[in-house]
């Protein structure tokens, strides 16, 4: 009977180190978080947003946002892959020495410039045709003064909200959508009523009559 007490205890100890040693190895989890930055039209360090951060061979990522900001769950030891239109992209492998549940790192981007050929489109079959054409032009006074009218502020100010927006813009407001439902993922959204940025804008269109009804023109 001793013998096989004893027997049972050499089983279990030898099974304890096993078993602990396969949970050090399995990855972990940590919140890997951080800001994309990239050079600006002024060369200055900006935020880069709408960067895409893929987990390399995985559907896990994020996208970062306005501000270049992101977050998500990622594992130790993974590789990270950030990549943007008209920039290079940049592989890091997040450590697997981390003791901390936290991570957060911050990606420069540096730009990726594709140089095409020059085309020159010209809608005259020749440059001849182009200067017979240009010096029968006739500018007048009645056009000048058109083209001061559709000029004019207060035209330009019902254009900006009256013409429907072109695909960049459209595209532009898509993304800034896109990225603000991926910052709240798995979360609940703020809630605008108790916005304080959201009232003073709310107010100051108020005032300026935005919300008032336009007259039908007879």
């Amino acid at each position: 009977m001793a013998g096989r007490i004893a027997l049972w205890l050499l089983l279990i100890l030898s099974y304890l180190p096993l078993s602990g040693q396969k949970k050090e190895s399995e990855p972990q989890p940590i919140q890997f978080s951080g800001k994309v930055v990239g050079p600006d039209e002024h060369g200055e360090i900006a935020p880069l947003p709408y960067t895409t951060i893929a987990v390399k061979g995985t559907s896990r990522g994020s996208v970062s946002d306005y501000e270049g900001f992101f977050s998500f769950v990622a594992l130790k030891g993974e590789t990270v892959i950030f990549s943007r239109i008209g920039f290079k992209n940049v592989e890091y492998t997040i450590p697997d020495t981390l003791s901390s549940s936290y991570y957060t790192w911050i990606q420069i981007m540096s730009e990726d410039n594709i140089w095409l050929d020059e085309v020159v489109i010209y809608p005259w079959p020749s440059r001849e045709h182009f200067k017979q054409e240009f010096l029968a032009i006739d500018i007048t006074n009645e056009l000048r003064e058109q083209a001061q009218t559709n000029l004019a502020h207060e035209v330009l100010t019902r254009m900006r909200h009256t013409v429907s927006v072109d695909g960049k813009e459209a595209s532009s407001v898509y993304m800034r959508q896109q990225a603000e439902d991926y910052k709240y993922v798995g979360q609940y959204k703020p809630q605008k009523i108790f916005d304080i940025m959201a009232w003073k804008r709310f107010i100051e269109a108020w005032k300026r009559g935005d919300f008032k009804r336009k007259k039908k023109k007879d």
